[in-house]
């Protein structure tokens, strides 16, 4: 693909995200009910509502979606798939259910295993953060203000480039509100005994790869499980930027529409 043909495809993601946004907003405003899923996780109408807006805006892409609905695809079917768009249509759905805002719509086109277009949409805030291979990483804060823009050139002229310039500060480590596995709190303690004080912030949902891209942290430590449409859009953004998300069993970028979908644990630093 052309990079213009990616720049189009980009602008799509967009708007899809934005769309899958809205729905979500509209249940989460609203008494909704929670379900579970098989896993026991929480489901919820929001969930399914964004799902089928996002759908509906990358059918005419005519390119293949995977998502956590998707998920019993046959593998055989997938690995002839050479571009695929992998979906989370509500990331971060305990923080949806705990009304805390942290909570985000994922998109990223994958390539041949690399995620070479990444879009995170955090509904609440209606900042959107995006990046493309070759073109660097956006965050627009009040998206919904720009969603009329008919080009994806308006929105790189309203975007900030990630990283953002931070004022001098401490190391800082980002890490699940939900999760914190004894060896991430291992990792933690390493950090600390190389850097002295470190600060530690906890954030929901893939907004923890947006804080590296963003420059707000300075590695986000994930030993524990995801899945792959956890992270593919955040490592589209994370990569686009010059940042890096290292596969800890490989040793080298995570790769995705693997045969297994759980993720190995990750290491993202700038």
């Amino acid at each position: 693909m052309t990079q213009n043909e990616l720049k189009e495809l980009l602008f799509t993601a967009i708007r899809s995200a934005y769309k899958g946004g809205l729905e979500i907003l509209d249940v989460y405003d609203s008494e909704f009910v929670v379900e579970l899923k098989d896993d026991n996780s929480p489901l919820t109408e929001a969930d399914k509502r964004a799902h089928l807006a996002i759908m509906d805006g990358l059918m005419e892409t005519k390119i293949p979606v995977l998502s956590e609905e998707g998920k019993s695809i046959p593998f055989e079917e997938r690995a002839a798939w050479a571009n695929l768009w992998i979906v989370d249509p509500l990331d971060g759905t305990k923080e949806f259910v705990k009304r805390n805002g942290e909570f985000t719509v994922n998109i990223a086109l994958i390539n041949e295993g690399d995620p070479v277009i990444g879009v995170i949409y955090v509904p609440v805030t209606k900042v959107m953060y995006f990046g493309l291979n070759g073109l660097g990483s956006y965050k627009i804060e009040a998206y919904d203000e720009l969603h009329g823009a008919n080009t994806i050139e308006i929105l790189l002229e309203a975007g900030k480039e990630l990283p953002i310039d931070q004022e001098e500060r401490t190391y800082t480590v980002v890490g699940s509100r939900s999760h914190m596995s004894p060896e991430t709190e291992a990792f933690i303690n390493e950090a600390k005994v190389e850097y002295g004080d470190i600060e530690i912030i906890s954030r929901g949902s893939s907004l923890k790869l947006c804080m590296v891209a963003e420059g707000i942290a300075d590695a986000y430590p994930r030993f524990a499980p995801t899945m792959e449409w956890d992270t593919a859009a955040g490592q589209g953004i994370v990569n686009a930027m010059g940042g890096q998300v290292i596969d800890q069993s490989t040793k080298e970028s995570m790769v995705y529409n693997r045969e297994n979908l759980l993720n190995n644990w990750f290491l993202v630093t700038k």
